[in-house]
């Protein structure tokens, strides 16, 4: 049996378990099994080796810290100040405050690192109050889809740690390269919204009086400790002062005192003030407790409670279990397709057929599409690192341009019928039917597809320029 027949094989058995209902980590461990077993007299031995090496990492260890901080401000009056303190900004402009969809989801998904919880916790906030206002219901529900998905592009990202996980790449470096397409998706959003605003009067409410500028800024007071923490978060990271891991256990600290409030965070001042000036700890040592605690003193009165603390924690737990227990199966996979030889086989069929660079990403575009219509993001991409890596490499792809684009197609998938979960999330939002909801989401849809094709004639502008630069220091 040839290589590509026995690879074919193994395709329509890992489709079997998971038509048949097995989770996705088993899925993937079986099948590494039975591939295993033809090249190696002891799989158990790789699947064991697979399983620690996967999950004993150092860099894993920032995932659960940034899913934590998510499930943290997801329970918080985050989503509510975002709209108050970001309506003020855009009101006069065309479009209104359907832009404020696209800022707080952009600002909401930065500390999320979720497209789902991003959608969400927006449009809970969101729907009622333009809907009480008179806005286009259907822009606000498909600008709404679709900018939840910013929760994935934006950095801290959990799908970016988890591409850079599997192919082996700079955690950081796919952070910064997410900045710039992030933005760009933004700004296309905002620009379609105001075109279609000013091309459709009649369908916008009426302007609403001004605001003075002090009116504004004390609208937005509340905005400022959020702010702060972003900033600081991936700041420390792109600077160098701090790794993926250190950052997102800063930011795991700063976001329980933002929650907890000013009372904790005079407290944690006083006592980190006291043991500094006593000498039990030295200024560097001191002020990251001292900064996160004026946070806590800025963000004002307690929003967390113990229930709320104990949800956040079983929240980000079972996440993070899922992601790492898949990565891990995904793992196996990986080492037993590379003692086959079957990547290397696909990769030289690949080479004969002489699609040339651009045919290999159009065909991987299709590819991602499709699969998005019916697995989530990490699935997609853990299902696929081992056997598509090797053929990007080959195609003179840098793997962290490749990370981008990944999760462009992966945005793309949470609002592409039947599995969008973004899609499904509106659904139970509105009470709509999913094709409803699909068609409000279409034009957003184009944009998204824009910027894969943005990204793609322009590599080093959009991606990969700024991590050289700051990296390179």
């Amino acid at each position: 049996m040839d290589l590509l027949t026995f690879a074919l094989l193994l395709l329509v058995l890992l489709c079997l378990l998971l038509g048949a209902g097995l989770w996705i980590a088993m899925s993937l461990a079986a099948v590494g099994y039975v591939a295993m077993v033809f090249v190696h007299p002891s799989p158990g031995l790789f699947l064991a080796s697979a399983f620690w090496e996967s999950t004993g990492s150092w860099t894993l260890a920032a995932l659960p810290m940034f899913v934590w901080m998510g499930e943290i401000l997801f329970r918080t009056k985050l989503s509510e100040e975002l709209f108050n303190g970001l309506a003020p900004w855009v009101r006069r402009i065309p479009g209104g405050l359907l832009h404020v969809n696209i800022l707080a989801c952009g600002i909401f998904g930065s500390v999320s690192g979720s497209s789902a919880a991003t959608c969400a916790t927006v449009s809970k906030i969101a729907l009622p109050e333009l809907k009480r206002r008179g806005y286009d219901e259907n822009v606000a529900i498909g600008s709404l889809a679709t900018s939840g998905t910013l929760g994935i592009l934006i950095p801290p990202s959990i799908i970016m740690v988890v591409y850079a996980v599997a192919a082996e790449v700079s955690i950081i470096r796919v952070f910064i390269a997410g900045c710039i397409p992030g933005l760009l998706v933004m700004l296309l959003f905002s620009a379609y919204i105001a075109i279609w605003a000013m091309l459709n009067p009649s369908k916008q409410p009426k302007a609403e009086p001004r605001m003075g500028f002090a009116d504004k800024m004390r609208a937005s007071a509340k905005l400022i400790p959020c702010a702060v923490l972003i900033v600081v978060v991936i700041g420390t990271m792109f600077v160098g002062w701090a790794t993926a891991t250190e950052a997102a256990a800063f930011g795991v600290l700063g976001s329980l005192l933002m929650a907890a409030g000013w009372r904790t965070g005079a407290v944690l001042l006083a006592a980190d003030l006291a043991a500094w000036a006593f000498g039990l700890i030295g200024f560097s040592e001191a002020w990251p407790i001292a900064f996160f605690a004026l946070l806590g003193l800025a963000a004002g009165e307690s929003v967390l409670t113990w229930q709320a603390f104990i949800d956040s924690l079983k929240g980000a737990t079972r996440l993070s279990c899922m992601i790492m227990f898949i990565l891990a199966g995904a793992a196996f996979l990986t080492k037993a397709m590379a003692l086959t030889g079957i990547p290397a086989a696909l990769a030289d069929g690949v080479v004969h057929l002489n699609l040339g660079p651009y045919g290999l990403i159009a065909i991987l575009t299709v590819v991602y599409v499709l699969l998005g219509t019916a697995l989530d993001g990490v699935s997609m991409i853990v299902l696929t690192t081992s056997i598509v890596i090797p053929l990007v490499q080959h195609a003179g792809f840098d793997l962290v341009w490749f990370g981008i684009f990944i999760v462009l197609l992966v945005e793309i998938a949470e609002i592409t019928p039947p599995v969008g979960f973004n899609l499904f999330v509106m659904q139970t939002m509105t009470g709509k039917e999913q094709t409803e909801v699909a068609m409000a989401s279409l034009p957003f849809f184009l944009m998204l597809v824009l910027t894969v094709v943005l990204c793609t004639l322009f590599p080093v502008t959009l991606v990969t320029g700024l991590p050289d630069l700051l990296l390179s220091r």
